[in-house]
């Protein structure tokens, strides 16, 4: 490891179905098994694989504090070390933010990006979307599975306070950078700020958006079925620009 890089943690994951590899990242304060719907629905096409974060699901906390360098730092050595590479990345929320610094640090990793319900700055976030404090029903789900217990659990959050509280901050200049073919998701009454989502289709390369009709922060879970379709359109082949394409021209 070299001098001033995050130390990484192995992470638990699992693996479905059959076809393409994809990886799928979970979002913060949750686990893989936010993802149980969606891997319905496309497991006859895509070998999924889906790791839990530190300090979160079946993957355990380590001292410090969470950012998401080290979150990506671990994907990094994840992807390395348990699937064939360039792989297809979704990430979810801050699991998005996660798979966008991998990304960035590693794009010989990554054919294509999916980018669900997040934010590359954290003012992107409509205001308010962060106060509060998390339910219980979210520390009980972690207790169900996290080897430190559910007595954990406020350390967690607090973390994920710090966490948000700083980051992401990145720019849109850095999402020019970002060279491989990425579709930006959000709900129609999401918690991202419709214009900073744009910002972000705009910014990046060959970037593409779609807004989920009728939809939360919660659009993975409402409406999987639509989701999968969304992904399966994206990767398939060969891509075309429609018949009267004006940003794509």
């Amino acid at each position: 490891m070299v001098a001033g890089e995050p130390k990484r943690t192995d992470l638990w994951f699992a693996r479905r179905g059959t076809g393409e590899t994809l990886v799928l990242l979970h979002p913060g304060g949750a686990d893989s098994r936010v993802f149980d719907p969606l891997i319905t629905e496309l497991d006859d096409t895509y070998v999924c694989f889906t790791p839990d974060h530190r300090a979160h699901g079946r993957t355990g906390d380590v001292a410090g504090p969470l950012s998401f360098e080290a979150m990506a730092a671990d994907t990094i050595a994840f992807l390395e070390r348990s699937v064939d590479t360039p792989v297809h990345l979704l990430g979810y929320s801050d699991g998005a933010i996660v798979a966008l610094y991998v990304a960035l640090a590693r794009p010989d990793l990554v054919r294509t990006l999916v980018f669900i319900a997040a934010v590359f700055h954290r003012e992107g976030w409509l205001p308010g979307v962060l106060d509060g404090e998390a339910p219980d029903s979210m520390g009980d789900s972690y207790g169900e599975v996290s080897p430190d217990g559910r007595e954990h659990w406020p350390v967690v959050v607090a973390k994920l306070d710090h966490l948000h509280a700083v980051s992401p901050a990145l720019t849109v200049e850095d999402l020019a950078t970002v060279t491989m073919p990425t579709l930006v998701i959000l709900g129609d009454d999401d918690e991202v700020r419709f214009e900073h989502a744009v910002a972000m289709y705009r910014a990046l390369p060959d970037g593409e958006l779609a807004v989920a009709p009728r939809s939360t922060h919660g659009l993975v879970v409402e409406k999987p079925a639509l989701i999968a379709w969304l992904i399966r359109d994206f990767h398939d082949t060969p891509r075309t620009n429609g018949f009267a394409p004006i940003r794509r021209a």
